[in-house]
């Protein structure tokens, strides 16, 4: 795609860094703002995204699977509850408002959600540029020795082996989680983590490769999403969940643990000594962590109890268990050695295929942010340190800022990673921008 750009000199007062949720919601904090604004007056910004188009885990866009967390908490209601930018403005133009209603519940299908993305991100069309690959983040002094901006080096998706250079006064860096395996996993077209469930299936289905059984290596909601959805897809195979577990934990939803992700929660987290913030996080990790809704849990106990009244049990659950190793047939098949952990016993099952629903982590900020990275001041643990605002503390002669949207577990809690806050972030950085913009120099 073209890239909506205003010409090679332009300086921006701000660049995004990926375009997912996080920066779609400060992309419309920032061209609500603008609107009916003076040129002068409004926040120059372009988003940089490396995917070809709008894409949130599309992997594991299920048919039926809802979305955990409250259509409220969508983009901008929380924020400003009359921006048209809504999830309910949305379904009204869409015409879908009044049967939503009818449904009664508070969280959508995720295939929905994602439309609903979709639908917001193409509104803000000409502030992003995909199929951008940023490789570099470059500070730049002026003759003060004083960093005043950041070069952003990106691919050229028009001229391979060309690249591309965009400078801004700040930045936003929200690049998301990356898919995490265990140490040693290679991937492979029969070894897969679970972000690529749905389009691996499909590729299996046509090319008609038979799945006799397949193993689930996981214990948290999209371990159990999987596990369903490859009972459902391959009727006549054998599907084995494998995780270290007992059983499934279910996932604490209710109102008070909740508010573990209300706004007001992250300043509480943010102000607290670091002894106090690990205690949040370990007390509240059933709220988000290795946790399954209750309803898919209870589903996935009546199909397994039901095929052994039947007499034909094709839904497996290893538990207390973990792989030990994996090897390849020569047939192209996987024999999957699985150990029961209190007695050491070890099965070998052979397996068509093995997901690895195995979750994600926070990218390499260092390795992303480049020589930008030795600007930014870190703790006593080595972590980035992070304002209230959530800009990058950095070094006295750095004037351009770098602000995370993730990554700040750390310093602002469970809601780093999760849309909860997702709006009110946007809202708070817009104001950071636009503060730091006017302050005297």
């Amino acid at each position: 795609m073209k890239s909506p750009l205003t010409g090679s000199d332009t300086t921006y007062d701000v660049l995004g860094i990926g375009f997912g949720p996080s920066n779609l919601a400060l992309a419309i904090a920032i061209d609500e703002h603008n609107a009916g604004l003076p040129a002068d007056r409004r926040t120059n910004a372009l988003f940089l995204e490396r995917q070809p188009r709008f894409g949130w885990h599309r992997g594991m866009l299920i048919d039926d699977a809802t979305m955990q967390v409250s259509f409220l908490k969508d983009l901008v209601t929380l924020r400003d509850p009359a921006s048209d930018f809504s999830f309910l403005c949305f379904l009204r133009e869409r015409g879908r408002l009044i049967d939503f209603l009818n449904q009664k519940t508070l969280f959508p299908l995720r295939v929905e959600f994602h439309e609903y993305f979709e639908w917001a991100a193409e509104r803000v069309r000409h502030l992003v540029a995909y199929d951008h690959c940023v490789t570099a983040i470059d500070p730049v002094r002026d003759d003060n020795g004083t960093v005043t901006h950041f070069e952003v080096v990106c691919r050229d998706p028009e001229r391979p082996g060309r690249h591309l250079t965009y400078r801004a006064r700040d930045i936003s860096v929200a690049v998301g989680l990356e898919p995490h395996v265990p140490p040693g996993v290679e991937l492979s077209e029969r070894v897969w983590h679970n972000s690529q469930l749905l389009p691996r299936v499909t590729e299996l289905a046509a090319a008609g490769a038979p799945v006799r059984r397949a193993v689930v290596l996981g214990a948290g909601q999209s371990a159990a999403e999987t596990v369903d959805y490859l009972h459902r897809s391959f009727p006549g195979a054998e599907v084995c969940a494998v995780f270290a577990k007992y059983g499934y934990t279910p996932a604490d939803d209710s109102p008070f643990a909740n508010r573990i992700f209300d706004p007001e929660a992250v300043d509480v987290y943010f102000g607290a000594p670091s002894e106090v913030k690990q205690s949040l996080f370990d007390y509240h990790r059933s709220t988000n962590y290795s946790v399954v809704d209750m309803e898919l849990i209870e589903s996935l106990y009546a199909t397994a109890y039901q095929e052994k009244v039947t007499g034909r049990e094709r839904l497996r659950f290893l538990n207390v268990s973990r792989i030990r190793e994996v090897g390849r047939r020569g047939d192209g098949g996987l024999d999957v050695a699985v150990e029961f952990l209190p007695t050491g016993e070890q099965q070998v099952l052979e397996a068509d295929v093995l997901v690895h629903a195995t979750g994600y982590r926070p990218r390499d900020l260092t390795a992303l942010l480049g020589e930008a990275a030795k600007v930014c001041l870190r703790d006593d643990g080595d972590a980035i340190r992070v304002s209230r605002d959530h800009r990058v503390e950095t070094a006295p002669d750095v004037a351009a800022g770098i602000y995370l949207q993730g990554s700040t577990e750390h310093t602002h809690g469970l809601t780093s990673t999760l849309l909860s806050t997702t709006a009110i972030r946007a809202g708070e950085i817009h104001r950071s921008l636009l503060t730091r913009r006017t302050a005297p120099v």
